[in-house]
């Protein structure tokens, strides 16, 4: 059974950072594909960073230079650094992990960017 587990969101102000770490069990983590998505209230959600098997990252042009995704294989954990946060980054963010496109996903986890 594949299980997804976000943590280290909470409240941060303008400028501020956040670092958010995913864990993923039951599966042979450093051949999936893993990525960070956003939900803000009131819209879709979206892609912000993934990072594959090889390490490419690929970033949403809105957060380029300001996060960094990142993967440790060995403790099977995805972190997303993020600085220079905006009020507008103010969502609930997700993790999945992605292989023969079938995304298994996190709950979630509520990141607020105070102004």
């Amino acid at each position: 059974q594949v299980q997804v587990v976000e943590s280290g969101g909470g409240l941060a102000q303008a400028g501020g950072s956040l670092k958010l770490s995913c864990s993923a069990s039951g599966i042979i983590f450093s051949i999936y594909t893993m990525g960070w998505y956003r939900q803000a209230p009131g819209k879709q959600r979206e892609l912000i960073a993934v990072i594959t098997s090889g390490h490419n990252t690929y970033y949403a042009d809105s957060v380029k230079g300001r996060f960094t995704i990142s993967r440790d294989n060995a403790k099977k954990t995805l972190i997303l650094q993020m600085n220079s946060l905006k009020p507008e980054e103010t969502a609930v963010y997700y993790c999945s992990a992605e292989r023969g496109g079938v995304n298994n996903w996190g709950q979630g986890t509520q990141v607020t960017v105070s102004a």
